[in-house]
């Protein structure tokens, strides 16, 4: 699939994430694009279905920043009549049935890291991208699969003590070469574990150009 980066002449970007992994990859990917934060209680948002939570929260994040945005002046180039796409997205990890979101105190990041040795886990993510000009919103979900080979207890309490390790969705940073050895396999993409799964993000920008015309 092209990458739609050829065309961002023709719009605006907004990043809707304090994500720095989420940031590398937009970039990586050829984008020029600004970053704003969504203000909301996530916990307060609850869904029992993984994918309903992902969506619901990726929804949610776009609805805030819309609403910081609520002037119409910043959500158009001043310069032209640019469209400005906003993503946004979520991500949780699911392994034995349940739902891992960022854990909350130490013990729940090494009960989510014990329960990934030689098992496995899903990385689901959705991603929305929000026309702010016209309100048309295209979205979509991703999954990613990781197989874990046996993770010793001596590597859960040095990354629970280090702490940086532990503070995304599921607890632990899968990409990190440090856990690289631990991965038996994943069935997926690393930028999908990574929180923005670079071929459906392209996908959605794609259709929200195709649907102005």
């Amino acid at each position: 699939m092209a990458s739609m980066c050829n065309y961002s002449s023709t719009f605006k970007l907004i990043l809707g994430s304090s994500s720095l992994a989420r940031r590398q990859i937009l970039s990586d990917m050829g984008y020029e694009f600004t970053v704003m934060c969504a203000d909301i209680d996530e916990e307060a948002i609850r869904r029992e279905k993984p994918e309903e939570l992902v969506q619901a929260l990726a929804e949610a994040k776009a609805d805030a920043i819309k609403l910081n945005l609520r002037d119409g002046c910043a959500d158009r180039d001043s310069s032209s009549d640019r469209p400005t796409f906003l993503i946004t997205s979520d991500q949780v990890k699911v392994s034995k049935g349940m739902i891992r979101e960022r854990p909350r105190s130490a013990d729940e990041a090494r009960e989510f890291i014990k329960a990934y040795s030689g098992d496995r886990a899903f990385a689901v993510n959705y991603v929305l991208v929000t026309n702010l000009s016209t309100g048309v919103r295209k979205g979509g979900w991703d999954k990613a699969e990781i197989d874990f080979h046996h993770i010793p207890d001596w590597f859960i309490e040095e990354v629970v003590k280090e702490g940086g390790m532990t503070c995304v969705a599921g607890g632990l940073r899968l990409t990190h070469p440090s856990v690289l050895p631990f991965i038996k396999q994943l069935v997926g993409t690393a930028d999908s574990v990574r929180g923005l799964p670079r071929e459906l993000t392209e996908k959605l920008i794609r259709e929200s150009i195709e649907a102005m015309s």
